[in-house]
């Protein structure tokens, strides 16, 4: 959906999810997420009342539910689904955008995570919460190609720390290698537990 279509409401979390993937939690302000998303000032506390904590929390939240909604869309891209070639396809996003775009942004619940997870215990739940969103989409996508249930949680887990620490990698040398290097390597394993999870 295109910004211009949400409500106020719904503009001002994407926003927010999108200035901290840029610039952290610590540098975003009410203030920037009312301009970004076009919406009056004074709605924040409106559509808030709990205040940046509560924004913040819904955008941890809201950016949790869109990777676990992308990765339905990565398996209907892909001719013949496998493990490989979803996590590929995991990665290819970021390795596009940073191509494309540069390397300003990263994960926005990773980012909230860093800043927040000893300091806001809602937004470390919150956090929490967005990775096992996550983390259980990419699980059933597994087991529904042949990996079993107890090592397609295991193995989606190891996917989003791997894919999240080569998104760190790559901002910090501008360069998308460490992306790459987790696809290329990763992916073998990744077929190997499909394969064997296979009945004959």
């Amino acid at each position: 959906m295109a910004k211009a279509e949400r409500g106020p409401r719904e503009r001002m979390v994407f926003s927010a999810a999108q200035l901290i993937r840029r610039d952290g939690v610590h540098s975003t302000g009410m203030r920037e997420v009312a301009v970004d998303a076009a919406a009056p000032r004074g709605s924040l506390q409106h559509y808030f009342p709990g205040g940046k904590t509560q924004l913040v929390d819904e955008a941890v939240g809201w950016a949790g539910g869109y990777a676990a909604g992308r990765v339905a869309r990565f398996l209907a891209a892909l001719p013949e689904p496998t493990p490989s070639g979803l996590f590929a396809e995991m990665v290819r996003q970021w390795t596009d955008e940073y191509e494309t775009a540069g390397f300003a942004g990263g994960c926005p619940v990773a980012a909230a995570t860093v800043d927040c997870a000893e300091s806001v215990p809602s937004t470390r739940t919150a956090a929490s919460a967005a990775f096992a969103t996550w983390t259980g989409a990419v699980a059933a996508a597994l087991a529904g190609m042949g990996v079993p249930e107890k090592r397609a949680g295991a193995l989606s887990t190891l996917m989003i720390s791997s894919l999240e620490g080569a998104i760190l990698l790559a901002r910090a040398e501008q360069d998308v290698r460490a992306l790459t290097t987790v696809a290329q390597e990763l992916g073998p394993l990744l077929d190997a537990a499909g394969r064997n999870g296979r009945r004959p």
